[in-house]
């Protein structure tokens, strides 16, 4: 019991630590402080729950199993990692996201598209995974294709949505403007309304960062080849080896988190210029 009660100790001094560095550094390094102090917080006493109250690891495996777990099975993360995300999620994030945008264009063009395809874009994105993805490994077979399909399906309309609201957010009178210079599409497009849409593109990308990790997991639960995160979550339930399966979702959260993090910088550096970037600043 008082490995918990210093857990919690250790939770009540990072709480008043956070409050105060918040308080104070709104830029910089320290601003980093705060989460990873909460992190480690949220650990220690994850840590000192179980190990206090004897919790089995069928039930909920302490933080230091799980690190050990990871450790010495990095050969067989770094695989399924691969398997998963490198072939499955970002192969389908990346044609998903550029179809969408191509589309985009399109249906900015086209009346009939705007009022045929977005209506049945958002049927579309309302299915379930669970249905979505045993057709197309049904279609496209047991392999990474499989997988990086049901991305492109999950990614590709949120993107869409977002790229074509984004294409109408530029200002009437800048647009009027564009026009009396004798600009036509095209020009209009490249310089006016496209970097203002680009705002509404990059929510949609990063709500696509997470979506291909997610949609590229649950779709190995459906057939896959004898790697993959998804497959390895499956036979470790099976087995009753929690410590694998938290390890695997150790990975699926470190890697969203990065590749969140990977999109929101290149938005950074793309909108500088938007008010929303200026105040994070």
């Amino acid at each position: 019991m008082m490995v918990l009660w210093g857990a919690v100790l250790f939770w009540l001094v990072a709480w008043g630590v956070n409050v105060w560095i918040a308080g104070r550094v709104k830029a910089g390094p320290l601003r980093l402080v705060p989460p990873v102090l909460f992190g480690l917080a949220v650990l220690v006493l994850w840590e000192g729950a179980v190990r206090a109250l004897a919790v089995p690891e069928v039930i909920l495996p302490a933080p230091s199993v799980v690190a050990a777990t990871v450790g010495g099975n990095l050969g067989l993360l770094w695989s399924d990692f691969v398997q998963t995300i490198v072939k499955g999620a970002l192969s389908g994030y990346v044609m998903g996201c550029g179809a969408a945008l191509v589309v985009a264009v399109l249906v900015d063009r086209s009346q009939l598209l705007t009022r045929g395809l977005l209506p049945v874009g958002n049927f579309v994105a309302a299915l379930p995974i669970v249905g979505v993805a045993p057709i197309m490994v049904t279609w496209f077979g047991f392999g990474w294709q499989s997988k990086a399909a049901v991305v492109f399906a999950m990614v590709f309309f949120p993107v869409l949505v977002n790229a074509v609201a984004g294409l109408t957010a530029s200002d009437r009178m800048h647009r009027d403007l564009m026009r009396t210079y004798g600009a036509g599409y095209w020009p209009t497009l490249l310089k006016l309304r496209l970097p203002a849409a680009m705002p509404f593109i990059f929510n949609g990308l990063k709500i696509a960062t997470t979506l291909a990790v997610i949609g590229a997991i649950v779709a190995e639960f459906f057939g896959s080849p004898t790697r993959g995160m998804g497959f390895r979550i499956s036979t470790a339930v099976g087995s009753l080896a929690l410590p694998m399966v938290w390890a695997q979702i150790f990975v699926a959260a470190l890697s969203g988190t990065l590749f969140y993090g990977f999109v929101a910088m290149i938005e950074r550096r793309v909108t500088f210029w938007h008010p929303s970037q200026r105040v994070r600043g």
